[in-house]
């Protein structure tokens, strides 16, 4: 039986000569893969539809031996071209979609978690990349995942403190107004980094630094 969603295309990578394999983040499949057969031949229907960040009504067929299922059709929406002029921003979203494969399991609906990487993005694209969005895009994918900071025990600076509650609640147009000094990135830097690594064991790779690596960086 096929079946319809929308969803974000994560990563590609070859199968064979002519096939790819699609990972796609969908809001009521979860993050999900798909095999888009001759995907890569010249003449494909799916010439010109299948590249990172591209937005897509798309059908499939599942497997009943895998969870890599028939690609269909594809129908894109949005292209995200902006971010193929902006590498900060590139950074940001491929971190971000990294520290969603890592975080997240296959073929589980994440409606908020995918409304928020489509939030992420429309911010990047009027907005220039900035610490402030990736940290909050970092707290507010760990409040989703239930593992929102207790930060009564933290030695952080009260503000910085009042800051990260800001960056968990606030809406995106808000935490494009939150500016936050050296010192307070720094201080949340240092934080995130050690709390994912304790929750997840590693750190997404990504192009470029992150908002969490323990390295001064600066994306704007």
């Amino acid at each position: 039986m096929t079946e319809t969603t929308r969803g974000m295309v994560l990563r590609t990578r070859p199968l064979t000569e002519t096939s790819l394999i699609v990972h796609w983040l969908t809001a009521d499949h979860g993050r999900l893969a798909t095999v888009a057969k001759g995907a890569r031949r010249p003449k494909s229907p799916f010439r010109g539809k299948l590249d990172l960040f591209y937005l897509a009504d798309f059908s499939f067929v599942r497997s009943r031996s895998s969870e890599l299922h028939n690609l269909r059709e594809v129908n894109v929406i949005d292209t995200s071209s902006f971010l193929r002029q902006d590498l900060a921003s590139l950074q940001q979203a491929s971190y971000a979609t990294g520290l969603l494969e890592q975080t997240t399991e296959t073929e589980t609906p994440l409606p908020a978690i995918y409304a928020l990487l489509v939030e992420l993005l429309s911010f990047l694209r009027s907005h220039p990349a900035q610490p402030e969005a990736i940290a909050a895009f970092e707290l507010k994918l760990l409040d989703e995942l239930g593992l929102r900071p207790d930060l009564g025990s933290s030695k952080m600076q009260p503000g910085t403190k009042r800051l990260i509650t800001g960056l968990i609640e606030s809406d995106w147009p808000m935490v494009g107004r939150l500016k936050l000094t050296a010192a307070q990135q720094n201080e949340i830097r240092q934080f995130l980094h050690g709390f994912l690594i304790y929750h997840f064991g590693r750190l997404p790779r990504a192009p470029g630094q992150t908002a969490c690596q323990p390295k001064a960086r600066n994306l704007t």
